[in-house]
């Protein structure tokens, strides 16, 4: 499965001859926006490329991924189908077209952006030393991957994007960090599939009546300034997928079974309020949660229980979307940071693997949800580094193909997961 790139973007940018853009009028859809519907890769490449330059990456089965190095290099989109195919990451098109950038955070949508952590407490790299209590008034997203653009150090006829920029940030203890930021962006290859999801699975994902866009982002940090020790803070990579919400899609997030008294809770989901019942359910295999964009809310599977995958499914539209990262074989072993706006925290070094988000009125404005995972912090002498890779596939077939790879991947049984959470 061979890459190519386009590059194109506002005018005077250039573009590849024989891309075909479809024309849009001055923004997206409402539907998009609301998430209660998909509009196409091309309507939504074509409103982005208004407002700022647009690197691809695509293949002749199309699937195609839009990155966009001004906006902090994130993936904004992608599709499975070409042009007129569906647009899978979310957009905010409000955001978009203000051109002014939110300093609590510039929410420019994107399936796929590099975040540091830890969010909240003592070493927060979000609230400013002295803030207490840690709330939403005082919450600001570093400006370091908030605004600014990317430097991209790869070549055009290279088969993937990759990307680059300093940092310097300071956590809510005083410690300053500077650090060198990488970030590359390639399509996965049918090999890459077989290794990462097995020769059966890979297959499925192969078969005749399939579509597919499946993408990876290798992240990685250089500590530049002084060691990184646990007395001051450490810092992580923080992947955050941000996909269009749906009345029909549920997040899967599988876990390892065990009792609680020896591997304790399943899943923390008090980040923002409990998660009423009828949101979250934790079956056998898995952590089912509603992601509609109604209700404001955030769950998180701790380092007993992560597992190296998760991922959703939009029973309207029958696609399956698939994450998977690397993780430790033994998580519990490394370090984890916690993310919770607490102050103290108790325990700052042991933290969520995998995160899912809902957003609902409360928060922006409920067109979206996430999927997100984390890397290991660790000590760092200046020098050292830390790199974390995530892989996104959006899966669209018929629902029996979905329903095999769904309980060949995660584990579940599409159906129980329709009725656990759809059904009333």
């Amino acid at each position: 499965m061979s890459a190519r790139r386009i590059f194109s973007g506002l005018p005077g940018l250039g573009m590849l001859a024989g891309a075909l853009v479809m024309a849009l009028g001055s923004e997206i859809p409402a539907a998009n926006e609301k998430g209660t519907g998909m509009t196409t890769y091309g309507e939504v490449k074509d409103f982005l490329e208004k407002h700022t330059k647009v690197l691809e990456l695509y293949n002749a089965r199309g699937a195609r991924v839009a990155v966009t190095p001004e906006y902090q290099g994130r993936v904004m989109t992608t599709t499975c189908g070409g042009l007129d195919g569906p647009s899978f990451g979310y957009i905010n098109v409000k955001q978009v077209e203000a051109k002014k950038i939110d300093k609590h955070f510039a929410n420019y949508g994107a399936e796929d952006r590099m975040w540091l952590s830890p969010e909240g407490g003592q070493f927060s790299l979000w609230f400013k030393p002295g803030v207490d209590p840690q709330t939403l008034k005082d919450w600001y997203t570093p400006p370091a991957f908030n605004e600014g653009p990317w430097r991209v150090v790869s070549q055009p006829s290279d088969p993937f994007i990759r990307m680059s920029v300093d940092m310097n940030l300071e956590n809510a203890s005083g410690a300053k960090f500077y650090l060198k930021v990488a970030r590359a962006v390639r399509l996965l290859t049918d090999e890459n599939l077989r290794i990462h999801f097995g020769e059966s699975a890979a297959a499925k994902m192969l078969a005749p009546g399939v579509k597919m866009v499946a993408y990876e982002t290798v992240n990685e940090f250089i500590n530049q300034g002084e060691p990184m020790t646990k007395k001051n803070g450490l810092v992580s990579i923080w992947i955050l997928g941000m996909m269009n919400a749906g009345p029909e899609t549920v997040v899967i997030v599988p876990y390892k079974p065990g009792d609680e008294a020896t591997m304790g809770h399943v899943v923390k989901s008090d980040y923002f309020g409990q998660v009423p019942a009828d949101r979250l359910k934790i079956t056998p295999e898995a952590v089912l949660f509603r992601a509609d964009g109604g209700c404001r809310s955030k769950i998180g599977v701790p380092q007993a229980r992560a597992k190296d995958v998760l991922g959703s499914i939009d029973f309207k539209n029958r696609v399956l979307t698939l994450v998977n990262f690397n993780m430790p074989s033994d998580p519990t072993k490394a370090i984890y940071l916690d993310n919770a706006w607490v102050l103290p925290q108790k325990h700052p070094f042991v933290g969520d693997v995998v995160n899912s988000y809902n957003d609902g009125p409360e928060g922006f404005n409920g067109g979206f949800y996430e999927i997100e995972s984390l890397s290991p912090a660790k000590e760092l002498n200046s020098g050292e580094g830390i790199t974390h890779m995530s892989r996104t596939l959006h899966i669209q077939a018929d629902l029996p193909v979905l329903e095999a790879l769904a309980k060949e991947i995660l584990g579940v049984d599409l159906n129980k997961v329709r009725a656990e959470m759809l059904t009333k």
